[in-house]
């Protein structure tokens, strides 16, 4: 492929387009096979009871790129996680991507790259897409949509709805990053920092939680709307209160920083690379050191637990003794994280 751009033409279904999909896409990803669908198969399936796992996913992170990845490492890992946090084992995704006309084709290798390299870490395949091309200023650069088809063990169920009041809320690393990287690398303000996005994918992590600590409840990564609104989420699934305690919060202290500077609150920071997980008390410390023991779990923390009452509330025990509610985020913080 000689063109430095998208043109319409990649989106037209001639030998432009035909170029376009095999120097950048299928070359890289290596698609078993190249018919209109993928064909899968895998031994997990024929246990009995065992069970598929699917989702979808879209990204349109603004800037495309930013310290720690980039929008084909977010659309990877976070199908990848929302596979992992309901117990499955993650196998399959499918990648579509709708692309501006004028896009740099240098850029879209770059972002198949980052999606390749991260499938390979997750060990998922890419074994379907699609490509569309719109007209300038119908989409920024590149939105990448993906689906993701995992295998969930037999017997496994894990629900925010199994939380029982005692069972211990742990992260398995820093809270905010995500966030904190791309409002720096927007430019929008006058700040310099070196925080990196957390992106990364969770199955294997998840993995080694789940048996280390067979009764696992439940887990949900923290993406948009961070901490504060996936535990909402949870909280008012199960008809339960958590409390969690500020002073256990995993948080670098740029991040805080740059919070206290722009009035911002880290609990409702995006992560791309962050899960919270519910575990019997008997079981949080051999979830604990299983976290711990993977390099995506290095930082994990017991953060809180599930009370209770209030149900479906969330609160904090604050540094200075108090206690304070935690509510879902109300409107938009960071536009365009994920």
């Amino acid at each position: 492929m000689r063109d430095d751009r998208i043109t319409l033409a990649h989106g037209g279904g001639g030998k432009a387009m035909r170029d376009l999909i095999e120097a950048v896409f299928t070359a890289v990803f290596q698609p078993p096979g190249m018919e209109d669908q993928a064909r899968l198969m895998t031994d997990a399936l024929q246990e009995p009871g065992a069970r598929l796992a699917f989702t979808t996913d879209s990204f349109v992170v603004d800037p495309v790129e930013f310290p720690g990845g980039d929008i084909g490492t977010i659309a990877v890992c976070g199908t990848v996680n929302d596979l992992a946090v309901g117990g499955a084992r993650p196998l399959w995704l499918s990648a579509a991507f709708i692309i501006e006309e004028g896009c740099e084709v240098a850029l879209l290798r770059r972002i198949v790259a980052s999606m390749a390299a991260e499938a390979a870490a997750a060990g998922v395949q890419i074994v379907t897409g699609d490509t569309k091309v719109v007209g300038r200023g119908s989409a920024d650069k590149v939105f990448v949509t993906t689906a993701g088809v995992g295998v969930i063990a037999p017997g496994l169920d894990l629900a925010a709805a199994a939380i029982r009041p005692g069972d211990v809320a742990i992260v398995n690393g820093v809270l905010g990053d995500h966030g904190a990287a791309i409002l720096a690398a927007r430019g929008d303000m006058a700040l310099s920092s070196d925080i990196r996005s957390d992106c990364r994918g969770l199955g294997h992590l998840m993995q080694a939680v789940l048996a280390a600590a067979p009764g696992t409840r439940a887990a949900r990564d923290a993406t948009r709307g961070g901490l504060a609104s996936a535990l909402n989420e949870m909280a008012e699934a199960a008809g339960l209160g958590i409390e969690i305690d500020e002073a256990a919060l995993p948080l670098r202290a740029e991040v805080k920083g740059m919070c206290e500077i722009l009035g911002l609150d880290p609990l409702y920071l995006a992560n791309e690379g962050t899960l919270v997980v519910f575990v019997p008390e008997a079981e949080a410390e051999a979830a604990l050191a299983a976290m711990r023991a993977d390099p995506a779990g290095r930082g994990a923390a017991i953060v809180g637990r599930a009370t209770q009452a209030p149900p479906g509330r969330v609160t904090m025990r604050t540094s200075f003794g108090g206690q304070r509610l935690v509510d879902m985020l109300v409107g938009e913080q960071l536009p365009r994280i994920c």
